[in-house]
């Protein structure tokens, strides 16, 4: 047991690439609602990269036993593979969707969101931080599509500095392994666990979140 042991290769995080998918297709799709990018670019990262790279990214997480990434990267990259393919199918005329059916589509997510952010609140600062940002940005652009349009650009500048904290965490990941030691921190908790728990938690084999990402 002891040589299978030493002889295992070293598995790579997921994470990173996750967080990279996520975070450069979310920029450029608020580069774009700014006016900036065409939508040309969108389409063919959120199917390539912040869709097929991130939802393969958490495939990979659920060998690691890490349920967090595993919910989150599987569902935002099938966020962005849902997204550009309503997006393809209204351009060809197929399924087309109104305002209002983007609204409510928006609005599900932000539903969904809501629950990764109260799991998030437990992990780390920097984790909590990307969260809150992402569930400002999904609500301010439900109003931009129920009449509020103006709330759209809003939720634009919000979902860019919540892609560039989820790129800080990926070069935390990165930075913090080559360098060995911690060169970026993450930051504590947001909501700490009950000290009884925390202390029951190693007992019971439990491997808290913060230790991946």
């Amino acid at each position: 047991m002891a040589e299978n042991s030493a002889s295992s290769p070293k598995l790579c995080n997921p994470a990173v690439v996750g967080l990279a998918g996520f975070g450069l297709t979310t920029l450029v799709l608020q580069l774009h609602n700014l006016g900036l990018v065409g939508l040309g670019p969108v389409i063919w990262l959120g199917l390539v990269f912040g869709g097929g790279a991130q939802f393969l990214a958490g495939l990979q997480e659920m060998k690691t036993g890490n349920n967090f990434g595993y919910c989150a990267f599987t569902s935002y990259g099938a966020f962005w593979i849902a997204l550009c393919l309503m997006l393809l199918g209204g351009h060809f005329g197929l399924w087309k969707p109104t305002e209002t059916d983007v609204g409510w589509f928006l609005v599900a997510w932000t539903l969904f969101t809501v629950i990764l952010w109260v799991g998030s609140l437990r992990i780390h600062g920097a984790m909590a931080t990307t969260f809150t940002l992402l569930l400002a940005g999904f609500v301010l652009l439900d109003l931009g599509h129920f009449g509020f349009p103006v709330l759209n650009k809003v939720a634009a500048y919000v979902l860019i500095a919540c892609a560039l904290c989820a790129w800080y965490m990926m070069a935390r990941i990165l930075l913090n392994e080559i360098y060995g030691r911690e060169l970026l921190p993450a930051g504590r908790p947001w909501v700490s666990a009950p000290a009884k728990a925390a202390a029951a938690a190693p007992a019971a084999g439990v491997v808290p979140a913060p230790a991946r990402a």
